[in-house]
């Protein structure tokens, strides 16, 4: 009996959990279906507006890019000198032995000629035979000249003592004429006769003003002038015995001794100039870009703290095809010879202040084929920029040209980019 009171109101219960669970799952579903609908309204309105890229920039700014770039240069004479005989002759004395220094002019042998005397004294006799010769053609002519002014003196005399006989003679004249003891033609002879004394004397003493010596030396001058020239010619093949340096320097070859015979036109030694003294060293193409436009760059020697600058005096803009690199040279003073051939110096070719440079780092940059590239970004666009990379210390590369300091450049996946296309930027 009980068993049947309990099915009715369990069936009850049933039904109503079950309307309950009903109303809630009804509840739910009204709840969900508007949010639903907006989503739906919020992805399309993301579908019809653009998407815009979101980016990473960072500003170009100027930093080290690495140590000083030095390279090693060789010590070299600036110049080499070599001694050839201008004379014949055996050797007398030597003076300097090979690897000593040596100053311009100093002498480093003497030689000896037997000829070269012989042909001095010729000269130098000749020159004495015609100075004689002069001196006694100049007595001569002072004596002609003085004997012949001592005649036209004692002749001026006569003419002068004729001159005042032919004057008392006209005078006379007229008086007889005016007594008449004498007749006009008497008069006018003796006046004509006075005159003509008169007029000669003139002309005696005008030339005994212009009596000159005469020259008798002319041909002689020219025959001293021609021995003098001869004995200055032996004089300076005389010279040419004594060989000297012609350069401040080291005399690296020497090979006589006394006694030896040279001949004249032969190689007797080769001094090398070693003040100023060369820099030589060897540049790659990239290198040489940091020596291009400079007139001066530094050097030192290995352990040396000492730090010294020399004046460029030559960059080859050809490059060797053998060593495949350019040649540079620096001549630089070397009064003291501290440096010699041979030494091994480095050559600064940057300083630290070429050091600070542009850069960007490497990861912005895209290559192109042999060309380089980077995204500027530029209000909410990026340009696309071709650039000339220099130096790399990763992950800094030096940018040589194309941007400028203070620019945004993209740092995240640039290679994904085009040119003017816009981008949300967010710098780091």
């Amino acid at each position: 009996m009980r068993r049947k009171r309990l099915g009715p109101h369990r069936r009850r219960v049933r039904t109503f959990c079950i309307l309950a669970l009903s109303f809630v799952i009804m509840a739910g579903c009204s709840e969900t279906i508007p949010l639903a609908s907006n989503t739906n309204l919020a992805g399309q309105e993301q579908a019809q507006a653009p998407s815009l890229k979101s980016i990473k920039a960072a500003k170009i700014t100027k930093q080290k890019i690495g140590d000083p770039i030095e390279l090693t240069g060789t010590v070299q004479s600036s110049a080499q000198f070599e001694l050839v005989a201008k004379a014949s002759g055996d050797v007398e004395r030597v003076l300097k032995a090979r690897g000593d220094v040596v100053q311009e002019g100093e002498v480093i042998f003497r030689m000896t000629s037997s000829e070269a005397k012989f042909q001095r004294e010729r000269a130098a006799l000749a020159v004495q035979t015609a100075e004689d010769a002069i001196r006694k053609a100049r007595d001569r002519a002072r004596k002609d000249m003085e004997n012949q002014r001592r005649d036209m003196n004692s002749t001026i005399e006569k003419m002068e003592q004729t001159l005042i006989d032919l004057t008392k003679a006209y005078n006379k004249a007229k008086n007889d004429y005016e007594v008449g003891l004498a007749t006009k033609a008497q008069v006018y002879q003796a006046e004509v006769q006075l005159k003509n004394s008169r007029f000669d004397l003139e002309q005696m003493k005008q030339k005994q003003a212009s009596v000159e010596p005469i020259d008798a030396t002319s041909e002689l001058e020219v025959q001293l002038k021609t021995a003098q020239m001869s004995l200055l010619q032996v004089d300076q093949a005389m010279s040419y015995l004594e060989v000297k340096a012609p350069v401040n320097g080291v005399l690296t070859e020497m090979p006589f001794e006394p006694g030896m015979s040279v001949t004249q036109g032969s190689k007797v030694g080769l001094v090398q100039k070693l003040d100023p003294i060369r820099i030589k060293a060897q540049l790659s193409e990239e290198q040489t870009r940091f020596a291009n436009g400079k007139t001066e760059l530094g050097y030192y020697l290995a352990g040396d703290a000492k730090r010294q600058k020399g004046p460029i005096s030559f960059l080859s803009k050809v490059i060797d095809p053998e060593l495949k690199s350019y040649e540079l040279n620096l001549d630089v003073p070397n009064s003291d010879m501290a440096l010699k051939p041979g030494m091994k110096v480095r050559v600064q070719l940057t300083e630290e202040k070429d050091q600070i440079v542009l850069t960007v780092p490497s990861f912005s940059i895209v290559k192109e084929g042999e060309d380089n590239y980077v995204f500027i970004v530029a209000g909410d666009t990026v340009e696309k920029r071709k650039v000339q990379l220099g130096r790399t210390n990763e992950p800094l590369q030096e940018v040589v040209s194309g941007v400028k300091e203070g620019e945004l450049v993209v740092t995240s996946n640039p290679g994904q980019l085009r040119d003017k296309e816009k981008v949300r930027a967010v710098v780091e």
